[in-house]
């Protein structure tokens, strides 16, 4: 097998395993996540905010409508940090 039919090989089965392992999410793990809003880097967001269209739009650091994905009690104990309602 040639190196570069080596390589691509070798990314493609990298890649079915990253989804596979994704697809294994369960509802549990799903529900020990939480928004916290205001701590997010500029162009580092997770979603749409008010003020832009999609993820990783955010225009400034800190930006209040502005929220991350983070472990279940993690936003508490982050500075500047305030959870999502839902």
């Amino acid at each position: 097998m040639k190196k570069t039919n080596f390589a691509v090989a070798a990314a493609i089965t990298s890649l079915l395993a990253v989804g596979a392992t994704t697809l294994t999410t369960t509802p549990a793990q799903a529900a020990e996540k939480e928004k916290c809003y205001g701590v997010a880097k500029a162009g580092k967001n997770d979603c749409a905010t008010a003020t832009s269209s999609c993820a990783g739009t955010s225009t400034k650091d800190a930006q209040k409508d502005a929220f991350i994905v983070v472990p279940q009690g993690l936003c508490d104990r982050l500075s500047g940090s305030a959870k999502s309602a839902s």
